[in-house]
This record gives structure tokens, sequence and C-alpha cells, in this order.
């Protein structure tokens, strides 16, 4: 496989006079995966022009005054390139998608499938009670690569791909709560990219078989590997010792295996799937179980190879860090949780700021840690109690939001490292404190990490653990200095240049809690992140990228940061209701610059829509197939970066 991320800071940027631009969408309204596409020339063009610097405009966030723009994908910003003979040009961005999800689109193979569509273990479509099958409305983590040696057929310029994973459906057709009920379908997408233009058309949908991971729990946020793989996710690991009678997990596990009486080994989720595309557009997966049972948001391979920094979506999360014993091979190596000494005043504003130690779990192979989870249950790890049991030889320790003491069984400490992670980090003295901890991303030049914390609250904020800092509703990204030299807690040597030590939140990206609504029921600031989640890093724009998931902005945005001006700019909103995930950053794939990033849930009402709600239904109605849909897409009108 071909890497697609150059992590040079200042890689030479040509972009070449008279290029045609991509199309703009024309009024297309769709929940998306979205492609920052760029325009082709020829590299032999005289009229080669250099890039200085990009910079993006920022559009203003929609009103009830257009409707239409509050409904639908809206795109009103641009990208200033500012080359060094000092002069400058304006690129306008648009949107254009692939499908919608419930599409019947092209299998490859001569027929049709249902984009998003749902299946059990054994590949059979599973059905609503009115006897058709479910498809998602939340396309989530994707990844855009190419392969060096592509068999498919039926495209007629370079041939792409994309990977896309649907994290759940919002709910059935009888309007109940279908969250988490269902096991998520992954599907390889190929595409047709225009050699001249850069514009990406579909032409091949398969979805990948999980049976051999029994099957995928939450797939969330994702990243591409530097060697060209799909890193996956499964967040908010079920709980073990509830498991078997848990609502939400016996009826994912009976929609998996299509048996009413069927329940699920919880140990085989909330681990690392890693998919690889095959060179005919399909795909094969596997997890990785020695990363950690945690609430996967996704992981951020940095550029030694080795080094894994995760997101764990989850109310007492950890700062996770996994460093694999060899480079592009994540089955075998050490797990680490962060220790935050606090750096900034106690309940002080904006977020906070500590240094990071590490505390090593343990080292396993993914094979060993999948073994365990084959044969062991809850009690042959862990004894919780719920309540105070005025024992001492229990210890008290914060899952989940709530307070747990455990007592873990004494020669299964590597079970309880890698299968009930969260525990037993705890119990060793790691900062299980943050909340909703999501996207991660690194800027390698600057040797830096970026990390979102959707919302500052409960746990960072009460007292009770090691993070003591303001209540922020709206959330914030933190910034972490990488270096090398590091040491654990016990004193010895982390092996690896790319390793946190310290932890800040970004002045520029706090966002900003409203004590009383605006006119179009915002809670946050409209002109201030909200809520961030996904996040990703271009090295060659400089320029960090944020998709909202707020239930403070009526609608959700898609930012962008540049590191160096410490500008941000609005460029893209939502539909009201919807969130912006599934980013990803790509620097040059044939020439051409892309960014991904999906939404979700169109019309997720609440009483923050009150205002916008009876004028703006009928619309995300007609759009989004009465809400069950969401499309997959991109944005266009980026100049090549080649």
């Amino acid at each position: 496989m071909s890497q697609q991320i150059d992590t040079g800071r200042r890689r030479a940027l040509k972009l070449l006079g008279g290029a045609p631009l991509l199309p703009m969408a024309s009024g297309f309204a769709g929940a998306s995966t979205l492609m920052l596409a760029g325009c082709g020339g020829s590299s032999s063009s005289p009229a080669a022009l250099v890039v200085d610097s990009v910079s993006f405009t920022s559009m203003a966030a929609p009103t009830l005054a257009d409707a239409a723009a509050m409904a639908t994908t809206s795109v009103g910003s641009s990208m200033v390139v500012n080359y060094t003979n000092g002069t400058t040009k304006t690129f306008t961005l648009g949107y254009e998608p692939y499908f919608i999800t419930g599409d019947m689109v092209a299998d490859g193979a001569g027929g049709t499938t249902l984009a998003g569509g749902y299946y059990d273990i054994n590949g059979n479509p599973i059905k609503d009670a009115n006897g058709k099958q479910f498809y998602s409305d939340c396309p989530d983590g994707s990844s855009l690569l190419t392969l060096d040696n592509p068999t498919v057929s039926g495209v007629t310029g370079n041939t792409v791909f994309a990977v896309v994973q649907f994290e759940y459906t919002s709910r059935n057709a009888a309007g109940d709560s279908m969250y988490g009920k269902l096991p998520s379908p992954i599907a390889v997408l190929t595409l047709d990219q225009d050699k001249k233009t850069g514009q990406l058309k579909l032409v091949k949908y398969h979805n990948v078989d999980t049976s051999g991971v029994h099957g995928l729990w939450i797939t969330c946020g994702a990243s591409l590997s530097p060697w060209g793989t799909h890193l996956s996710s499964e967040e908010y690991e079920p709980d073990a010792t509830v498991a078997a009678s848990d609502a939400q997990f016996l009826a994912y596990s009976q929609n998996l295996y299509a048996n009413a009486l069927a329940v699920a080994n919880p140990y085989h989720y909330g681990h690392m799937p890693e998919v690889t595309v095959n060179p005919d557009g399909t795909g094969s997966i596997e997890k990785h179980y020695c990363m950690g049972r945690i609430s996967h948001e996704l992981v951020q391979v940095m550029p030694d190879e080795r080094t894994v920094l995760m997101g764990d979506d989850a109310t007492n999360a950890g700062v996770f860090m996994f460093i694999a014993d060899t480079a592009r091979d994540l089955s075998a190596g050490v797990l680490y949780v962060a220790k935050w000494t606090q750096t900034s005043p106690v309940g002080g504003p904006a977020g906070g700021a500590g240094t990071l130690r590490w505390i090593k779990l343990g080292h396993a192979t993914s094979a060993e840690i999948r073994a365990l989870a084959d044969v062991l249950g809850a009690a042959d790890i862990v004894d919780v109690k719920t309540a105070d049991p005025a024992d001492a030889s229990y210890t008290k320790i914060g899952f989940g939001g709530k307070s747990n003491w455990v007592k873990f069984v004494p020669g299964q400490e590597k079970a309880a490292a890698f299968l009930e992670t969260h525990r037993y980090a705890a119990l060793k003295g790691g900062s299980l404190a943050f909340t909703k901890m999501e996207g991660v991303t690194v800027n390698a030049a600057d040797k830096k990490a970026y990390l979102a914390m959707s919302r500052i609250e409960k746990t960072m904020t009460d007292g009770t653990t090691d993070v003591n800092v303001a209540k922020i509703t709206a959330g914030a990204v933190y910034e972490l200095a990488l270096a090398g030299g590091q040491t654990d807690l016990d004193g010895g040597a982390i092996d690896s240049a790319w390793v946190p030590v310290d932890m800040a939140a970004v002045a520029e990206l706090v966002g900003e809690d409203l004590a009383t609504p605006d006119a179009l029921g915002n809670t946050a600031n409209a002109d201030k992140i909200s809520n961030p989640d996904n996040l990703k890093f271009s090295e060659e724009l400089r320029t960090l990228f944020i998709g909202e998931d707020s239930g403070q902005h009526v609608n959700n945005f898609l930012w962008a940061f540049n590191v160096d001006t410490r500008a941000l700019s609005r460029i893209l909103s939502c539909p009201a209701g919807a969130e912006s995930t599934g980013l990803q950053a790509v620097d040059s794939i044939n020439g051409f610059t892309y960014i991904n990033s999906n939404f979700q849930h169109a019309g997720d009402w609440s009483s923050l829509h009150a205002v916008v709600e009876p004028t703006l239904a009928p619309l995300i109605d007609a759009n989004y197939k009465d809400r069950f849909g969401a499309a997959v897409g991109y944005i266009t009108g980026m100049p090549a970066l080649g």
C-alpha cells in the first residue's frame, strides 16, 4: 500500500495556473462524508506558481432568513492561496455527494446493494417490523486511500478507495430508539477519480464481512494509518459485569445472531478494528485486543508508526497510549495510562492545564488477549460493588460517572489490564477523570497532538478527581507536547520519541456557554466552537479541522484553525440537528487534496431547536428520507497541492 500522508512541515506546494475548478454541487442537501477536492493540471506547465500559505474565509452561520441553508449542507467559505510572488487567488468551495444512505448503489458485480444497510453475522439483511431492511442515518469514520495495483473494473480515471463505517441507526420505523442495537456495518467504496479535475464518483460499494470478528459494536471515529489501513473503533464498551441483563446489549446480540435467545460475549467488543482494502475493492478486518478495552473514539498513529494516542469517549475517561513492538503492526505492544498533575489554578478558566506522566498497564499480544476474552467472564477477573461494601479489600474508583468498589482476582492482572481497562487503570492510579474525550490528531512538524474534550463537566469539575477545572459545557480542544526520553512512574524507559508530556486547552478553541439562548436557540456562542468531536490536522495546510457534535449549536459546524495565524474559520454548516463526523485530512492523492467529514442524524430535534423546527422539519424530511437518510460526499473547489 502507498502511504498517503506526508509529514514534512513545508513540502513545496505548487499550484498550476489556469487549472479548472471542480464544479460546485447544485443545491444538494446531504448528511455527509466530505472530501475537499483539488483541481488538476499538467506538471509541465510553464506557469507553475509556488504556494506560500493558505487560509480559509469564514462563512456566516445560517439563519432562518435562508431556511434552506439551515436545513441542508451549506458551504459558504473559500480557500485563499497566497503565492511567493505576492499574488493571491481565492477558490470558492462547494459540496458534492456520492449517495444518500438508503439508496441502491452499484455492487460492482452488475447488481445493486443498499447503502448503509445492516446485516447479521451470516450476511442476511436485518429487517424492521415493516419488512424493510434497516439502513444507517449515521455515517462516521472515513478513510480515503489508494493501492499500488488496483484491479476494479469500470474505472476510467484513477482508482481511489474510501472506507466508511456507520455508527448506528437512530430509530426504527415506529420511532423507537435503535441506538447500539444493531451490528455496525462498514463498507469499502471504489471511486473513479477524474485525472484532470480530481472529481470522485462511486463505481462500487462493498460490505466488509465482519463475522470473523464477532461483528462490530458502535463504530465511531476513525483514522487512516500511515501504512494505508483504516483504523476503526468500538465506542462505549459494554460493561461485562451487567451485560447479560442489559437491554441494549441483548438487543444487539439478538440482531447480530438472528436469535432471540442469543447473548454475545461482551469481551469481544470495545477493541480497535483494522480494515485492509484489497485491490479488487473488497476489504478484510481484524480486531486488536491488546490496545485496551476502552471507549475507542479513534486512534492516532504517530510518525514512528508505533506510538498510538487514543480517544476515550466516556465519563471517567483516561488518556491512553499504546506503543507497538514493531512498526506498522498493532498486534502486540505496551499499554499505558496517563497521570495528570494539574498546573493551572483549581477551578480555573479555559479548560486548565497539567503535566502528564505514564503508568505502564502491561504488555500483551492481541492473540493472547483474544484467547482470554474467549474463555473468561467478568467474575473471573473482577468483583464489582456499586455500593460501599465496608470492606477494605475493595478499592473505590470512578467508572462511567458512578462509584464502583472493585477487587481484582489474583493472577488475572493481564486480563484486568486489557479487558477491564477502565477499572484497572483507575486502580493503578491513572487519571480516569476526563469527560467525552473525542478526536485525536497529530501535528508532526511541531511535534504536537490535539485532543477534543467535547464537554468539560462532571468528573473534570466536581473536585472528585485529579482534574479540577471550570465547567465548560461547550468543551475545548487541548494541545499536547510530544517528547522522547521519558520514563514511566515505575522508572522504566518508554520506547518512543512521541510521548505526550503536558496538556493544555488552546485559548482560541474553548467553547463559550451562553447564560441565555440567542435568537435562534443556540446555548453556546455560534461564532466559537462548541462540543468539538472530530479533529484532523493537515500538514500541508498547517490547519486543524474541527467537526462539532454539539447539543448547543442549532446547526453544527466544520471549522478550520490555522496553527500559525491562529485564525478560526467556519467552512461548513450541517443541517439543523445533525452532527459533524468522519473527518480526515489527505494532503495528496494523485496530486489532489481531500478532506473527509460526515454528518449524522439530520433533524435530531430537541428543545434547542424549538425556534427553528417548525420551519426546518419539512425541508429536512424532504431532503433526507424523512430523516432516515444520510449522504456521503465531499467539498469541491479546493486547488490541487501537488
